[in-house]
């Protein structure tokens, strides 16, 4: 580089270098015309330059010195830049850096945010993760330049104050050489580990990275910041220790507060979209191969147009419901995406009320049930979505009922359906035995040991419950050598997806946590009881990461009743504390979410100020049901970047235009979670995952196994092609309080109040004869009692259709 004009010297590209080796540590330096941004890779063996132009008023000019230098060599240019400006000051050091985390723009200068310090969180494999512990914003122009620059000192202050109240020390977290922003699964399927996928849809700063990762088409020089949890603890079975580490990962998409984000846009993207991702990696010697597993599941918002104003005086707002989309195609758009980013089946759980004296929750019920009783329609049987309701608050203020051992029984089927993934990789995360994970005849062969096709396993699931046959419980049982995955998510939610939703996701957890540690030889059962010290181990995490994702998007820790109660904690110490969280999150929601909405609006490029135009703050409601909108506004909530595009259009984003069912039916690829729109995995690998039996000692109780397998029951007429299509069931399964789906869609239907729906129908109280006959039926059968300390309620055969065939369900 030249010292006096600080040109590049001609290319001295290594040919040599690796690579798997990432800048990791960096220090920035100032002249009057120029920063330069030197960073080196984590053993020190090559450095490389950056320099940023600091003369130019308005745009953001970077240019990269592709050759790598030695330390002495790196020191020597930087000596002669000194010398070449020591008329102009020379050239300064100005801090300590591990990472760009981007470049953005308001009204005036731009500005460079830079990690100044950070901490570890954890580790997968060797691959160090990262949280940050602080970070500094610098304008890159000099002072001269920017005393230049027309602006509004208060409007530009106001929005760097707006950036800055996103915190990044809180929550945020990286990996330099690992992709934390996708599953282990879509990582190593798609062998991308190294190569930060920014467009993914978990990316926050995607927008602030975009200007230097076109500039340079590399991203070097960058951090991919994920938005939500990360925790890893180290635990113990049978005298064998292992990680385990739970990841949850907040969509970018249609991000935002609890009052100002509900329900789903017009792209399909919900509201506090949220996948979790529980690993478990055993404790090896370095170098060694080490098996690990996964399991994903997914929470987010309803999937429809609805919506909460928020309000000072009234700590629970009605719910408003638009019936503009007759068709459901937000809702289907959802969906297709699900199976995109996971494959089929879409297993779905609805925790909210269905009996209230003011209609709220049960409005939303209603319209759920009739949009999965739509979409399913347009589907073939072995691809309908798995949709069954709970109404989880009633259950738990029901002394008879056990919570979580009712959970943990949808969580063990949804584990047989979708499967678990597991597989032996090396130290650079590379499948034991394997160059990859590309598809071929020996890869087929060796997964068709491990795992049987997913239509084999529909077929056969019925006539081995009836049967009472183990079924695949010996292959369960022997130690697990060829690799599983998983295929198809649990999909769960409640209202807000915090409270309700975390409790369900735990035991779905511990379900998962069983036969992870089973695959990987730690216990010869599935099976772990809610006595077992792993159970509380793995519940003080969920709870852990509960509060935090309930802070983010609703204002307040999560509320704990379920799980204070099952570790015996004093009741009045309980009430005091969640009454507590109530107002700090009625108080975040009337008085702090309007700012922090726009923070997330500005952070995420979903807004970008203009001189000129309107300033953010002078803008309306961020609702997205508002009527009467501004088309600004419109775009904030659907997530379009104002003057720009979006990111361009991949081969997968061509598949939303496909029907469901078309996406089901070819969809022969396992989990891939992370795409703009929707991704696929792009490896074609063979639908075989883990499909485990119903366990013999039943999760979370001491049922006997002829006392749950054995049921006869039909509840529904299989001669009505609406019934067969809508399968909306009454089940003698899990209800303690005798509700059948005649009282549940009833209640919920006839206590509609027109006053709520927002230029639509009322809602009509009809329901078909067929579905009439299969709710009297139910209604019959429903005869069994459950208590908390012995459960001997059978399952039923409405339950099992529900597992095999996919159908309508309301517990």
């Amino acid at each position: 580089m030249n010292s006096e004009t600080g040109q590049l010297p001609p290319n001295r590209v290594d040919p040599e270098q690796p690579s798997s080796c990432f800048l990791q540590k960096f220090k920035l330096y100032e002249t009057r015309s120029n920063f330069y941004l030197v960073g080196r890779d984590k053993c020190r063996t090559f450095w490389r330059i950056l320099k940023i132009d600091r003369l130019d008023q308005s745009e953001l000019n970077i240019l990269e010195d592709p050759a790598t230098y030695s330390d002495n060599e790196c020191y020597d240019l930087l000596k002669r830049i000194h010398e070449g400006n020591k008329s102009m000051g020379g050239l300064k050091f100005i801090t300590v850096c591990y990472g760009i985390v981007g470049f953005v723009k308001f009204l005036g200068p731009y500005y460079m945010i830079l990690i100044t310090k950070r901490r570890k969180i954890g580790a997968i494999c060797g691959h160090t993760i990262y949280a940050i512990s602080k970070s500094e914003m610098i304008p890159v122009p000099n002072p001269a330049v920017r005393s230049k620059l027309a602006n509004s000192k208060n409007d530009e202050n106001r929005y760097k104050k707006l950036l800055c109240s996103v915190d990044l020390t809180k929550d945020f977290f990286f990996s330099y050489s690992y992709n934390v922003m996708s599953s282990l699964q879509k990582n190593l399927c798609d062998n991308q580990t190294g190569r930060p996928l920014y467009e993914t849809m978990f990316v926050w700063n995607e927008y602030l990275t975009r200007g230097i990762r076109y500039c340079l088409k590399n991203t070097l020089w960058t951090v991919a910041l994920v938005y939500g949890f990360f925790k890893q603890v180290d635990l113990s079975v049978s005298g064998r220790d292992f990680k385990l580490t739970l990841i949850a990962r907040r969509s970018r998409h249609f991000a935002g507060t609890r009052y100002l984000k509900r329900g789903v846009n017009e792209k399909g993207r919900v509201a506090n979209d949220v996948e979790t991702e529980q690993l478990v990696i055993e404790d090896a010697p370095e170098g060694r191969p080490v098996r690990i597993s996964s399991v994903v599941q997914h929470r987010g918002s309803i999937p429809l147009f609805w919506s909460q104003e928020t309000s000072r005086l009234n700590i629970k707002p009605d719910i408003i419901l638009s019936r503009k989309d007759h068709n459901y195609e937000a809702t289907r758009l959802h969906f297709e995406n699900l199976v995109q980013r996971y494959g089929d089946p879409i297993i779905i759980v609805n925790l909210i009320k269905t009996n209230e004296k003011k209609p709220r929750e049960t409005i939303l019920c209603a319209e759920f049930s009739h949009a999965i009783r739509f979409i399913n329609r347009s589907l073939p049987k072995e691809s309908r979505l798995r949709f069954l309701h709970w109404d989880l608050h009633h259950h738990a203020r029901s002394k008879a009922t056990n919570v979580l051992g009712h959970l943990g029984k949808v969580a063990a089927y949804a584990v047989g359906l979708t499967g678990i993934f597991y597989c032996q990789v090396t130290p650079n995360l590379r499948p034991v035995g394997l160059s990859g994970f590309e598809k071929n005849d020996d890869v087929d062969d060796c997964l068709s040991h491990s795992c049987s096709s997913k239509d084999e396993d529909a077929d056969s699931r019925e006539t081995e419950i009836s049967n009472g046959s183990d079924g695949d419980d010996a292959n369960m049982n022997c130690n697990v050598t060829s690799m599983m995955f998983q295929k198809g998510v649990l999909r769960t939610n409640c209202i807000d997806c915090l409270d309700r939703t975390n409790v369900a996701q735990y035991c779905f957890g511990l379900v998962a946590l069983g036969h992870q540690l089973h695959a990987l030889g730690f216990i010869e059962s599935p099976d772990i009881d809610l006595d077992n010290p792993l159970a509380e181990d793995l519940m003080r995490v969920y709870e852990t990461m509960g509060d935090v994702l309930a802070l983010q998007y609703g204002g307040s820790a999560a509320h704990n009743k379920i799980f204070s109660e099952t570790r015996g904690q004093w009741k009045a110490a309980t009430q005091s504390q969640e009454f507590f969280r109530t107002l700090q999150r009625f108080y975040s929601n009337a008085y702090v979410d309007s700012v922090k909405q726009d923070a997330i609006n500005v952070f995420l490029g979903y807004f970008q100020p203009q001189p000129g135009k309107p300033q953010l703050w002078e803008l309306n409601s961020d609702q997205h049901n508002n009527v009467g909108r501004s088309f600004i506004k419109r775009s904030l909530s659907e997530g379009h970047i104002l003057g720009e595009s979006d990111s361009p259009m991949t081969s997968t984003e061509v598949a939303q235009n496909q029907p469901l069912s078309e996406i089901a039916q070819g969809s022969n690829r396992v989990i891939s979670e992370s795409a703009p729109a929707i991704s696929t995995c792009e490896s074609d690998i063979s639908d075989c995952r883990f499909t485990p039996s119903m366990p013999r000692k039943q999760i979370f109780c001491g049922l006997q196994e002829d006392e749950c397998l054995q049921s006869d029951h039909i509840i529904y007429d299989e001669h009505d092609d609406d019934c067969n299509l809508s399968n909306i069931l009454d089940v003698d399964w899990l209800s303690s309080s005798g509700n059948s789906c005649e009282e549940i869609c009833g209640r919920s239907m006839t206590s509609l109040s027109s006053e709520n729906l927002v230029n639509g129908p009322k809602v009509e109280t009809r329901t078909s004869a067929s579905e009439s006959g299969s709710m009297r039926k139910g209604k019959e059968q429903c005869e069994s009692e459950v208590t908390r300390d012995n459960m001997t309620t059978p399952y039923s055969a409405s339950f099992m259709s529900w597992v095999a065939n996919g159908e309508l369900l309301f517990l």
